[in-house]
């Protein structure tokens, strides 16, 4: 598909769905290395409660669906990330709120609110070791990909590679925020986990357009 309509919101949200729940043990044992191993418990019940929001169906825009699908995910899992993801959603729905579908032009438009919202609710900065660090090469890519007009299958299979190395990169990085941050040079090496649920989350938008489905 070569860009993402109310239509195809829900079968999005249920890949995603599916994918956390698939993912929630790896996820705590990541947390589990520096956190409070709930990462994978608060992403399960995040997705699902979004996939819920906006498999209800509420009549109303694309953009007011992320919005409602992230005020979903903030009642259902008010923990740090939980929160930050949410604040994501609401933030990317709201630059999108006029928007009949969503193409090349309109995905860099909701990637760059996602990180604004983040960087803004999380006071961290690129570098500091949390999922800023792959949603800022997420956010550059799709700009880039605007601007040389490419089309949103190519788009994003460029911005999940720059995810990739986004979260490659997370390891050699020592974290500055949360509890993770208490564990100073133990944290190097690890991947972190926060900047893992943003890979995800890229990855499985990626893989969704490109299967050309609504599975």
């Amino acid at each position: 598909m070569d860009r993402i309509t109310l239509t195809d919101l829900e079968p999005l949200f249920a890949r995603l769905s599916r994918l956390f729940a698939a993912q929630r043990e790896a996820l705590i044992d990541l947390d589990g290395k520096v956190g409070d191993s709930d990462l994978g418990i608060t992403m399960n019940k995040a997705f699902d409660a979004m996939h819920a929001s906006v498999a209800a169906g509420s009549g109303e825009s694309l953009g007011r669906n992320l919005q409602r699908a992230g005020m979903a995910a903030a009642k259902a899992a008010p923990s740090t990330m939980g929160t930050l993801v949410a604040t994501g959603f609401l933030r990317g729905g709201k630059a999108l709120d006029a928007a009949e579908a969503i193409g090349t032009a309109e995905m860099a438009a909701f990637w760059a609110a996602f990180l604004a919202g983040v960087e803004e609710r999380g006071k961290a900065r690129r570098g500091d070791k949390t999922l800023i660090d792959v949603l800022a090469p997420i956010s550059e890519s799709m700009a880039a990909s605007r601007d040389r007009g490419a089309a949103l299958g190519p788009a994003l299979d460029d911005a999940t590679r720059a995810a990739a190395g986004g979260l490659e990169a997370t390891k050699l990085l020592m974290a500055q925020h949360g509890k993770a941050a208490a564990f100073r040079d133990k944290t190097v090496g690890l991947q972190d986990a926060g900047a893992t649920v943003a890979f995800l989350l890229v990855d499985a938008m990626r893989a969704h357009v490109n299967s050309g489905a609504s599975t």
